[in-house]
């Protein structure tokens, strides 16, 4: 049996179209590419119609649509994404969203004979210019077998590039040898700016591989791999990927004194660690002044000794937040997450939400769903802005005061599955 995947890659200046074929183990690729953020809308479709002629495909033929969901150009992450869920609806067709930063390492092993799979121990850290002095910045673990995925070891996150050497130092002190030996650097950062090289090992230098964006092609192989192993949404499931929260200051905010561009925030002055009972006590303090009805220090106990995974966040050396999550056979299940009052919206949250999800896919879990307060307006927003959406109520779920009772709004996240 032949299949055919049509792969659509548009986070970066460029836009590539690729039809991937493979039939008898055999792959053959068709790709089409033009350069220009502000092309890509007009570009899109006669570049489609374009590399399936080329490969002699008719659309009616597909097997499946895969698009690079970013991080990247905000407008070309649209088209991206608009042009997939249009075409997967009209063919009803399954879509494969492919992480771009994930497929400038895919691009890399495959295009370096010495980065083969199994001469890789380690991990490939992949850093991509975000504009604005910034990098997005993701590791992943190449698969040890053909059949399985790239494992996720930090989620696609943005970090201002002059602390990448202090980022790093303070990952290699937390990965362990196993991770650490044999690290890959890809992406356009390094390359770009070889004065950071001086405030990074002398050893990275060495291990930068010359592979600086993602491909259709490369979205194509990886979106192969992950039909296979079922991991496919639906159109309607399609999201961009966006870890910039904010681009610009709003016209209140320059008023009071906000110049220039937001920047991001220092992750250099945090960590997340797992939770331990030595923990319980701070956890605690932070669950009742951000909760209405917190969890208690035993409930946190409890949830350790059942061995659901859990992690608390440092900031600047004091711990700040906190989740715990309970890992079922078919999705996993976000019990509890909070961040100290007086460093909400510096990202923390985000982070420690991007750090549960890692920890589902790590273990196979295509699924993550919460529970949210329906009066939680600022909660649901901001679920929502990491691509978690409501799919159902629970009615009377949380107490409130006088013995009432409130709906709990359950939200859930989708992504491909991971081998474990």
């Amino acid at each position: 049996m032949k299949t055919h995947f049509l792969a659509i890659e548009t986070s970066s200046e460029r836009c590539d179209i690729a039809v991937l074929s493979v039939q008898d183990g055999q792959h053959t690729v068709v790709q089409r590419s033009t350069q220009g953020v502000s092309r890509h809308a007009e570009a899109m479709f006669p570049l489609v119609d374009a590399a399936l002629l080329d490969a002699g495909v008719n659309k009616r033929s597909l097997t499946a649509i895969a698009f690079g969901q970013g991080p990247g150009s905000f407008t070309g992450l649209r088209v991206a994404c608009g042009v997939t869920q249009g075409m997967a609806y009209g063919l009803g067709l399954p879509v494969v969203a492919v992480p771009s930063l994930l497929a400038v390492a895919e691009a890399a092993v495959y295009a370096h004979p010495s980065l083969a799979v199994a001469a890789m121990p380690g991990a490939c850290v992949v850093m991509q210019d975000a504009r604005m002095g910034e990098a997005y910045v993701a590791v992943y673990q190449p698969p040890r077998q053909a059949e399985q995925a790239w494992q996720v070891i930090v989620a696609p996150f943005l970090v201002d590039i002059d602390q990448i050497p202090q980022w790093l130092q303070q990952q290699l002190s937390q990965w362990g040898p196993d991770l650490s030996a044999g690290l890959t650097f890809m992406g356009d950062v390094l390359p770009d700016n070889p004065a950071l090289l001086d405030k990074l090992p002398a050893w990275v230098a060495a291990q930068v591989a010359n592979s600086t964006r993602a491909t259709a092609s490369s979205v194509a192989r990886l979106a192969f791999g992950a039909w296979q192993r079922g991991d496919t949404i639906q159109a309607e499931q399609a999201m961009p990927l966006y870890v910039r929260d904010k681009v610009a200051f709003t016209i209140e905010e320059r008023a009071q004194g906000a110049g220039g561009n937001p920047r991001a925030p220092a992750v250099a002055n945090h960590h997340i660690t797992p939770m331990t009972p030595a923990h319980l006590t701070a956890v605690a303090a932070i669950e009742s002044q951000v909760q209405s009805f917190p969890w208690s220090l035993k409930n946190f106990a409890d949830g350790l000794k059942a061995g659901y995974p859990a992690c608390v966040i440092y900031h600047q050396g004091q711990l700040v937040g906190y989740y715990m999550v309970m890992l079922a056979p078919d999705l996993a299940h976000l019990l509890v997450i909070g961040v100290h009052p007086e460093v909400q919206r510096q990202g923390l949250g985000r982070r420690l939400l991007a750090h549960c999800e890692a920890v589902a896919r790590q273990a196979g879990l295509a699924t993550v769903v919460l529970e949210v307060r329906e009066s939680n307006h600022a909660a649901i927003r901001f679920y929502k802005q990491q691509g978690y959406r409501p799919f159902t109520t629970r009615p009377g779920y949380y107490p409130c005061a006088h013995g009432s009772r409130e709906t709990a709004h359950v939200m859930r996240k989708d992504f491909p599955a991971t081998t474990a």
